[in-house]
């Protein structure tokens, strides 16, 4: 059986770091809300196909809709943390982002009812400093490790150690690094996780990598933002083309090859897995663990 991990980050489409020139933060409680919408399509798509994921949610969501949380939670799946108000780890100094953390963790605990041991920082921003708070704060995992150094927002975690298997990283007795899939074509490495290169390499080109990156790791993790679920949304201008075009390139074939990707994890032997559970059976093994097992 593979291990696939369907992930999502909840936060609304106004708050994104590609438009974050046009919404500063002081701007949100401004702007109508489609987040609980957005992430109700999610919430019908694994029903369809009695997946359980988990969702990383932000504690500014969670304050403000306790509801589509709890409703999260009451379907089976697994509420994480991403942080309190979308700013970026690497801007905030280490009390800052211990703040910014407690206090999500807090919100979301409170309106779940669940305990919320993972933690993924927005926009992959993060570093060995801000992983040991992660770790001193009792989270149990980490799932913030994007490999694709050409990327101008991910952090740069250097040598985790040997992993425990391809893309996970056990960093100690308490902590568990899931990294994200990239397969190397040639020279070029393309992620094979993340809605932007999902929506823009072609259909068949995403499935292809995935299959390899099964084959590499015996493990699939896939990410998406609950607002590409919202194709709808509205179009704004004043941010930049490549900003403007990362947010909203093919937004409406979100959903469709959402339905094609899991039908192909399905059709190899797919075993859908919260990321609990899947840091679990790393911390239940004391050998890699294989898709074997």
């Amino acid at each position: 059986m593979t291990r696939c991990l369907l992930t999502f980050d909840v936060e609304d489409w106004f708050q994104v770091e590609n438009l974050r020139p046009i919404f500063p933060p002081t701007s949100w409680e401004t702007i109508p809300r489609r987040v609980t919408e957005s992430t109700r399509v999610i919430l019908r798509l694994l029903a369809e196909y009695e997946i359980r994921s988990t969702f990383f949610v932000l504690g500014w969501v969670a304050e403000r809709e306790p509801k589509l949380v709890r409703d999260i939670a009451e379907a089976g799946h697994e509420v994480a943390c991403h942080g309190y108000g979308h700013i970026l780890p690497m801007q905030l100094t280490p009390v800052q982002f211990r703040d910014d953390i407690l206090r999500a963790r807090q919100v979301l605990q409170e309106v779940s009812g669940q305990e919320i041991i993972g933690y993924r920082a927005p926009s992959f921003s993060i570093d060995r400093k801000r992983l040991a708070i992660l770790e001193e704060c009792g989270f149990r995992y980490d799932s913030s490790y994007h490999p694709f150094g050409i990327h101008d927002r991910y952090g740069h975690l250097g040598d985790l150690g040997a992993p425990v298997m391809p893309g996970v990283y056990r960093l100690s007795d308490q902590m568990v690094e899931l990294g994200l899939p990239v397969e190397r074509v040639g020279l070029l490495p393309l992620p094979v996780s993340g809605g932007g290169y999902f929506r823009l390499y072609p259909a068949a080109l995403f499935r292809s990598l995935v299959r390899r990156a099964i084959v590499r790791c015996g493990h699939y993790t896939m990410y998406l933002h609950s607002w590409e679920f919202d194709p709808a949304q509205p179009r704004v201008k004043g941010a930049g083309v490549a900003r403007l075009f990362r947010h909203y390139n093919n937004l409406s074939r979100t959903l469709p090859r959402m339905h094609q990707l899991i039908a192909m994890l399905k059709s190899q032997a797919g075993r859908f897995v919260t990321a609990r559970e899947f840091v679990e059976e790393v911390f239940a093994y004391q050998v890699p663990i294989t898709s074997s097992t």
